[in-house]
């Protein structure tokens, strides 16, 4: 039961967000920035993954959209992973929206009643086996979400890792000062920057990209390895050794999905 209520406090936070939805590769105007959650739910064997979908679809995201936050992302892999995992991308207006968003929707009477299927389910029914938690601050550089366009697409979502906390700093600021930049110039259509600061493979940065489909993906970073601009700082020794390792994922959004 505890279990239970943590999971629901914790994920669907009430905050009053302020995202903006552009066109691929616009940068949203200036605001405060984002503060994202991003969760990955591991597939329980035998227990059919509609369960979460369900009550991500008819209570979690009306809740949130309630509140203020119209574009919440909900996401599964490209191909076939065991277990299967989905992929929930929440942005908050802020750390301190983040914060007190257990208590705003502790007092949802709709939320209460939608998500009823899914709290009424018995332990060998269970809708996930165990999930990670992330929390990310977006980059000065991309402070808020940028929503694509509703139409068939794909995503990107990388992690850096970084051997020390001065390395992941030092890239940080190479994505503010020069790279995004070059990624709008070359369309590798930026959806979201953020520097890791809970949860695994720290001290890390995240990010999201998306494109139309596999080519499109493909054409564009070589675009962008070939971008004179690109050569130029990624010989720079100011940002020497700041990727240590990346873990790259392919996603498709669920039918839901708002972003």
């Amino acid at each position: 039961m505890k279990r239970r209520q943590f999971v629901t406090s914790s994920l669907l936070a009430g905050a009053t967000l302020t995202t903006t939805a552009q066109a691929q590769g616009t940068k949203p105007a200036a605001g405060n920035k984002q503060v994202y959650e991003l969760r990955i739910y591991e597939a329980r064997f035998g227990s059919p993954q509609s369960s979460i979908e369900n009550y991500l679809k008819d209570a979690l995201i009306p809740a949130m959209n309630r509140q203020g936050a119209k574009t919440v992302g909900v996401f599964r892999e490209m191909g076939k992973s065991d277990p299967s995992k989905l992929y929930v991308l929440i942005p908050h207006a802020s750390m301190e929206s983040y914060a007190t968003a257990a208590s705003r929707l502790a007092s949802d009477s709709a939320f209460a009643k939608a998500s009823q299927p899914y709290t009424d389910l018995t332990p060998d029914k269970a809708a996930f086996a165990r999930y990670s938690t992330s929390l990310l601050s977006a980059f000065d550089g991309l402070p808020q979400l940028i929503v694509p366009a509703k139409e068939s697409r794909i995503f990107e979502m990388r992690t850096y890792e970084g051997y020390s906390e001065d390395a992941v700093r030092r890239k940080v600021k190479m994505f503010n000062v020069d790279e995004i930049p070059i990624f709008n110039k070359v369309k590798l259509n930026p959806v979201f920057f953020g520097e890791v600061i809970a949860g695994e493979h720290m001290p890390c940065l995240t990010y999201m990209l998306t494109f139309k489909d596999m080519a499109e993906r493909d054409a564009n970073w070589k675009q962008f390895s070939a971008d004179a601009d690109w050569k130029r700082i990624s010989q720079a020794p100011e940002y020497a050794n700041t990727v240590s390792n990346i873990i790259r994922v392919f996603l498709e959004p669920l039918a839901f999905s708002q972003v």
